[in-house]
């Protein structure tokens, strides 16, 4: 019995996969970001909840994350043919 060669393909390159993998830690680093800011009592309001980090900052880099997803994606490969 010879060895057969495997014939399937990836679909994307190693490239487009690490930068769906950064693209993915930039989505989960932005969520965190958005985290806390709560109160421990209902009745008294918590500032800190509109703050830079939680209006401004967490969403554009969660917005950057998908736009780096859908780059990798979209991102034609070394190898295709």
């Amino acid at each position: 019995m010879g060895r057969q060669k495997n014939k399937y393909q990836l679909l994307f390159s190693k490239r487009n996969y690490q930068i769906l993998g950064i693209a993915l830690l930039l989505i989960v680093f932005g969520f965190s970001l958005m985290v806390g800011g709560g109160s421990e009592d209902p009745n008294v309001f918590n500032p800190k909840i509109f703050n830079f980090q939680r209006i401004r900052l967490a969403p554009t880099i969660v917005l950057c994350g998908f736009v780096l997803a859908v780059f990798s994606i979209l991102a034609k490969s070394k190898t295709s043919k």
